[in-house]
């Protein structure tokens, strides 16, 4: 552990057990629609409460859904873990349990991350 509290970078393999799944590339910050407005990151606030996106890292062995490593997924909010940094060859990423059974779509192309006012 730092001297500031935080978690150095994990390395080496990492392998899911049981049927679970690690994801990467949430979005929890700002967004810029396609007309250059920039909408300020919600997370934490009621209007922040909605399923995300993610990108499969790696399955379990035990993982029989039909999602492969590499498909993007949708899960219900808040149905994840706090991230943990990982060293790849490419640099750092940060990545999260999700919880499977609270997995709800799932697409083999990067989903538009759109906002909708209802």
């Amino acid at each position: 552990m730092g001297c500031d509290g935080s978690l150095s970078a994990v390395k080496g393999t990492i392998k899911p057990i049981l049927d679970r799944v690690l994801v990467s590339d949430m979005h929890f910050g700002d967004t810029t629609t396609s007309g250059g407005i920039v909408v300020l990151g919600d997370d934490g606030k009621d209007r922040g409460i909605h399923p995300r996106w993610a990108k499969v890292f790696a399955k379990g062995p035990e993982n029989k859904d039909p999602y492969e490593v590499g498909d993007w997924i949708l899960i219900e909010h808040g149905r994840w873990t706090r991230g943990f940094r990982y060293e790849t060859d490419d640099g750092e990423i940060t990545l999260r349990m999700a919880e499977t059974k609270s997995i709800m779509l799932w697409s083999n192309e990067q989903p538009v991350n759109t906002i909708s006012i209802l």
